[in-house]
């Protein structure tokens, strides 16, 4: 029997799986970390973080699994979306943390883009439109803020090929990755534009020249990392590609109408298409599967778990207390429990998940978050109940601006992420979208997907059953006609309260936003090298990965 590895580097955790070449998972490994964010709408991660958790990950399951080296075939990283990607020097050693999806510091450098760009011209090459989430607004906020780490970058790398190269020393970048920083990428013609890096100033020696579909093999693992992983060296690397993506591919969506929503730190929900419109909001890139010709096309809600996180360690304390006295005690079982008495609706109450700004379709890095309603009769499990159904109005918005450019959408919505577990959610979703909701079985996502891939690189699985996937779909509830009809109304007042509320989300950000971010003293610059320094100390028994290779590649 063959084996494969796959990876998926998330915001807050990396999860590898060891799985056979029949999608038997074999042995998986987990390892948590913390997000940093340094001021606020700041997010970032500095790469060896990602290094660390990968190799500690890749470790585990080899030696969980007991299989020898040889039967295991290859290895695929997929990651959460880096943004501008890490800036490396000549040494590959990365001068600043990567910017990921979640960080919206680059306001200015969007109004300049919207100002000094053709941005018809902008959205016909690219397929998408300009916002502070997408890589090359973070690229121009370097350029602007950092010039001294902007005259030092060699190239920016997205997460997993930077952990790629890591892995076997060879540079390329997937079209999915490609694609998803927005801005620099023809989605028609599947390369970087030329035009548009002229345009926005950005030089394209910056931009790796090697771009490929997610199941090629990139290299073979460096034989310096073989004996410390305990695999055989030049086992393939295969490119993998951004997580959203392949958790949409491992949920077996390989066709046009096929969609999804993955609902974890962030919620995003996508389909398949041919051809993509920017106007309609959403996001676009080449799918992981067959990428020369279909897109991902996709929208989604920066905080959708980390909302339901920041509630329950905000304001659920008895609750947590709870859990920890009962035998696999979980704190969202408790809450779910108290709010199964509230109606629909949460009995007027309504919250709007905009924690970090918000992606489509609003496109406001400086929306907040509200609890809308709130009166001396409502209680935390309303409140509760509210966010669970907030995320939801902001799945459904995402889903109607999509399916304006949708060619078609299947009669079933795919939902996979942690959300996956709570029975109250998916009904609450399908209630409000409107969709029977399906979940996977097997209750992986990314990494399932990144395995499969690594199988499809090597040649192990076939094509159909690539399009199929290894999960299994299982019919997880249906829409109540009658609580339809009441999230109706809701939501289409939760649509009308964004606009009402944002010149007060404005007024009160600018007030919040203190010192000019465009300062930067020599004592910051001291931070970064510094950081740089203490960060690469890796894995005990790996090289370092401001080591792996010393010179240009």
């Amino acid at each position: 029997m063959n084996y494969v590895i796959g990876v998926d580097i998330g915001t807050q955790s990396t999860k590898a799986l060891l799985v056979s070449c029949t999608g038997e998972i074999i042995a998986q490994h987990a390892k948590a970390y913390q997000l940093d964010t340094p001021k606020p709408l700041w997010a970032e991660q500095w790469p060896s973080v990602w290094y660390e958790a990968v190799i500690e990950c890749v470790q585990r399951v080899v030696e969980k699994s007991g299989l020898p080296a040889e039967q295991i075939k290859a290895i695929c990283v997929s990651s959460l979306y880096g943004g501008a990607g890490i800036p490396v020097d000549t040494w590959m050693k990365p001068l600043y943390p990567c910017l990921i999806w979640m960080d919206r510091r680059a306001n200015d450098e969007v109004r300049w883009v919207n100002e000094s760009v053709d941005l018809e011209r902008l959205f016909a090459i690219t397929g998408n439109s300009v916002d502070s989430y997408y890589g090359f607004t973070k690229m121009l906020w370097i350029k602007r803020n950092r010039p001294d780490v902007w005259e030092r970058t060699y190239l920016f790398l997205p997460p997993n090929s930077y952990i790629n190269y890591l892995l076997s020393g060879e540079v390329a970048v997937d079209h999915s990755s490609a694609g998803n920083i927005g801005g620099i990428y023809d989605v028609q013609q599947r390369t970087w534009s030329e035009e548009m890096l002229d345009k926005l100033g950005i030089p394209s020696a910056m931009m790796p020249p090697r771009l490929v579909d997610s199941s090629h093999v990139v290299g073979g693992l460096r034989s310096e990392l073989a004996a410390c992983l305990g695999l055989t060296a030049g086992t393939p690397i295969v490119a993998g590609g951004v997580d959203a993506a392949v958790a949409t591919f491992a949920a077996g969506v390989t066709r046009a109408g096929n969609h999804v929503a993955m609902i974890g730190t962030s919620m995003c929900w996508g389909y398949i298409n041919q051809q993509v419109d920017a106007r309609h909001g959403l996001i676009s890139m080449p799918h992981v599967h067959n990428s020369q010709k279909d897109l991902y096309i996709f929208g989604g809600a920066i905080t959708a778990g980390a909302s339901v996180s920041w509630f329950r360690d905000t304001f659920c304390q008895s609750e947590i207390e709870a859990a920890t006295h009962l035998a696999g005690g979980d704190v969202h079982q408790i809450l779910e429990e108290k709010t199964k008495g509230i109606p629909a609706g949460a009995e007027g109450i309504l919250f709007l998940p905009y924690l970090m700004g918000e992606r489509s379709p609003v496109w406001d890095a400086k929306a907040s978050g509200a609890f809308i309603g709130l009166s001396l009769f409502h209680t935390r499990a309303h409140l509760y109940r509210a966010v669970l159904e907030g995320i939801s109005f902001a799945l459904k918005h995402n889903m109607d601006a999509g399916a304006k450019g949708a060619q078609s959408l299947d009669d079933k919505l795919i939902v996979v992420g942690g959300a996956a577990h709570s029975d109250l959610w998916m009904q609450i979703i399908a209630d409000v979208t409107g969709y029977p909701v399906y979940t996977i079985q097997e209750n992986v996502e990314a990494a399932l997907g990144a395995a499969l891939l690594a199988a499809v690189g090597v040649a192990l699985v076939d094509n159909n059953t690539a399009e199929k996937g290894w999960v299994t779909l299982v019919p997880r509830t249906v829409p109540d006609p009658t609580v339809r009809a009441i999230y109706s109304k809701v939501f289409a007042l939760y649509v009308d309260l964004y606009p009402v509320l944002k010149p007060i989300m404005h007024r009160l950000q600018s007030g919040a936003e203190g010192s000019d971010e465009s300062e930067i003293t020599r004592a910051e610059v001291n931070f970064v090298d510094e950081a740089v320094n203490e960060k690469t100390i890796l894995a005990a028994g790996c090289p370092q990965s401001n080591t792996a290779q010393s010179r240009r590649p």
